[in-house]
């Protein structure tokens, strides 16, 4: 999680919400990294999750994900949940918990639907608390608090 808080302090002053992902490859190993990037590059789909998902695909050489756990500061949303899921990510472990779009739990949960033929096992409310207050602390600055 500490890599992933890394991915979201280094998100460009840009507006985007600072969310950090990493994948990890079943020996532990960092093989994609990810920060939002919506507002930097104009893409609907530039979350943490998608970028760090393209890029250990790339690194391992196939889109499957087998094996390999991915570590996001937020809860992932729909999108993000069924990207992990099509990916066969084995393991998702969130920061902080998403009351108002979190799929993993909070509002839905995309990843454990008994319909699908891959379920990745979840490891919610990892540093809950300071993955949060970098959320706090950006909205905060929005608000002009």
């Amino acid at each position: 999680m500490r890599a992933a808080l890394e991915e979201a302090a280094m998100a460009p002053d840009t507006g985007d919400v600072p969310v950090g992902c990493v994948v990890l490859g079943p020996d532990g190993s960092v093989l994609g990294r990810g920060r939002n990037a919506r507002e930097a590059t104009g893409d609907p789909t530039a979350h943490a999750e998608v970028l760090a998902i393209r890029e250990a695909a790339a690194a391992r050489g196939e889109w499957r994900l087998s094996g390999c756990t991915l570590v996001v500061t937020l809860e992932p949303c729909t999108m993000c949940a069924g990207a992990l899921v099509q990916a066969r990510v084995d393991q998702v472990v969130f920061g902080a918990y998403d009351d108002k779009a979190g799929a993993v739990g909070s509002l839905w949960d995309v990843v454990r639907d008994r319909r699908l033929n891959h379920r990745p096992r979840v490891v919610g409310g990892v540093l809950a608390e300071e993955c949060g207050e970098v959320l706090r602390r950006f909205f905060a600055a929005r608000r002009g608090v």
